[in-house]
């Protein structure tokens, strides 16, 4: 058990000074004095973001990202992609819906709503509500199918052109989020700066979502298509074993965090992470557990430099990039 004394804690709690606030980057420093809970961790995460985002172009330098899809749905969308047109991150964990949400938004508007809509009535009307979120039948499921299928057809050609013996083979989501950022036209697009700069996008589980049930559809026609989902696990795993350092922003939790921390675990854990979560860590879930806790199994080393953000990632987001990307 460890012991303390009077002595160990000399850092005055400071009140914040707002004719001294010019900038996000001046507020996140008052936040590091003036503490208030939440505010202070926000003040390391960011120290630590800024330190492992500088080294990003550097050879052996991993800085992974993950996030769940739904925050594509939303104006957040606008942090991952300055983080990717930017290269502030090499390699991105996410869900399957964050292909549809991209997809979609580059060819179609969502809407905003409300949290306490009538879901029976929006349903009648062909209107899908994610959070506060309007997202209508023609501008999600529809428009994907539109997009998708003469692309997965263009995508099929060019394949069996290149490989005709296994047109398939290390065709996983990788290469299929770059074949599809390749025939994006819009700069707003995730994918389209993805492709652009060549960051590998993994989407471990990417039978789940609408593009998914289209990949299905499409191999209803041509029996012969084919995933290749452990070819995104060799490039992780290439990509792992050879790296001299490795940091991650985990958002959220599910299978994107853990394919970060999973694979870390091979080189001995994570140099530093930065998680974002609303979820508490009583009922054990991926989402609510802290950092602290991959120590135990090797996914983030002792002497790393960690922190938990607990907040809306909606929120905290923004902020963090209004300082990062400046």
């Amino acid at each position: 058990m460890p012991k303390y004394s009077k002595d160990d804690f000399d850092v005055p709690v400071k009140d914040y000074d707002f004719t001294k606030v010019n900038d996000v980057s001046s507020l996140i420093d008052q936040m590091k004095d003036a503490g208030g809970f939440t505010a202070s961790k926000l003040a390391r995460g960011r120290d630590i973001l800024r330190d492992s985002m500088s080294k990003t172009n550097d050879e052996g330098v991993l800085n992974w990202l993950s996030f769940p899809a739904c925050l594509c749905a939303t104006g957040t969308r606008g942090f991952f992609l300055e983080a990717i047109k930017n290269k502030k991150f090499n390699v991105i964990i996410t869900t399957c819906g964050t292909l549809d949400h991209d997809i979609a938004r580059t060819y179609e508007n969502y809407f905003h709503g409300d949290f306490n809509l009538d879901d029976v009535a929006l349903g009648d009307e062909g209107l899908n509500r994610l959070g506060n979120v309007i997202i209508p039948n023609e501008c999600y499921g529809e428009i994907l199918e539109n997009i998708l299928i003469p692309w997965l057809e263009e995508i099929e050609e060019e394949r069996k052109r290149e490989s005709p013996d296994n047109p398939w083979l290390g065709f996983g989501s990788v290469e299929l989020c770059w074949a599809i950022g390749n025939r994006i036209k819009d700069e707003n697009s995730l994918l389209y700066w993805a492709a652009k700069n060549r960051i590998p996008i993994v989407i471990p589980g990417l039978s789940d979502g609408a593009i998914g049930a289209q990949l299905f559809m499409h191999r209803q026609k041509k029996p012969d298509f084919m995933i290749d989902f452990l070819a995104d696990e060799q490039i992780l795993s290439d990509l792992t074993w050879t790296a001299k350092e490795s940091h991650a922003l985990m958002v959220g939790g599910g299978i994107s965090k853990h394919h970060v921390i999973w694979w870390n675990q091979y080189r001995g854990g994570l140099d530093s992470a930065v998680g974002i979560t609303t979820a508490p860590e009583y009922d054990g879930s991926l989402s609510g557990a802290r950092l602290r806790e991959a120590i135990s199994w090797g996914k983030i080393r002792a002497e790393a430099p960690q922190v938990v953000i607990e907040g809306d990632a909606s929120l905290i987001l923004p902020i963090l990039g209004a300082d990062l990307f400046k």
